[in-house]
């Protein structure tokens, strides 16, 4: 396989804004770029996806959920303490839906049911940890793109749960191998973990309706993705 050019592929620098894909009186949602920590939490830096959503909507917003600083894709902050406790029992007793896209080495199965239980927070005892996944799209790269829907949500579950079946995720720097990455990176121009939030849904916490929104590819993964041959259907 032939290299691509690095300079057209080299991650995104700290965002100054963030793409808010909605806000009402309750909830903002936005699409947090790879490379951004949701907030301080472990990470010295400055800026922050709770930051900048505070700056683009002009208001104080709650964290009610996590994603890692390396994945992309759809993040919700409650816009009070009120909404924010019941979207935290809502991700707690695991009654949101979460679907995620993401890349892997080698060929899954068609379809599974990863159970295998995890520490929730880091040192803590194992709890359960319960991953759904189906793979869509099967490269001749020995790469394989993974439709993710966790059951739970304990830290890098679905990084840690594709890992213990043998197929971790490529651009993964913790769980993954150091060589497949550095190969990703000059052959395909991936430099980020492979890993998209694409879709959300939960009961919203002032209408009790249930609402559903999505992120697009970002095209620091859609180019690499389309350079294995998956189709734009399921960017």
């Amino acid at each position: 396989m032939q290299s691509v050019d690095p300079s057209a592929a080299r991650p995104a620098p700290i965002p100054s804004s963030i793409d808010v894909i909605h806000r009402d009186d309750a909830v903002v949602v936005v699409d947090k770029p790879s490379g951004l920590s949701v907030h301080r939490g472990d990470d010295k830096g400055s800026t922050f996806a709770l930051n900048l959503t505070r700056s683009a909507i002009g208001q104080w917003v709650y964290p009610v959920h996590r994603l890692d600083r390396a994945t992309s894709g759809v993040l919700v902050f409650a816009l009070s303490p009120e909404h924010a406790r019941t979207l935290h029992e809502a991700f707690d007793t695991q009654t949101v839906s979460k679907t995620y896209l993401a890349l892997v080495r080698g060929t899954p199965p068609a379809n599974g049911v990863i159970d295998s239980p995890m520490e929730k927070r880091e040192g803590g005892p194992d709890v359960e940890a319960v991953t759904e996944y189906e793979t869509l799209f099967v490269s001749n790269r020995r790469l394989s793109l993974v439709q993710a829907r966790p059951r739970t949500g304990r830290r890098h579950q679905i990084r840690r749960h594709l890992r213990r079946i043998n197929h971790p995720l490529a651009g993964d720097v913790r769980y993954g191998n150091g060589s497949d990455n550095r190969r990703y990176r000059v052959e395909l121009g991936l430099y980020r973990l492979a890993l998209h939030a694409k879709r959300l849904s939960f009961v919203h916490p002032a209408s009790g309706e249930l609402v559903t929104f999505e992120s697009a590819m970002p095209e620091d993964l859609a180019t690499p993705l389309r350079r294995i041959g998956v189709p734009e259907t399921l960017l």
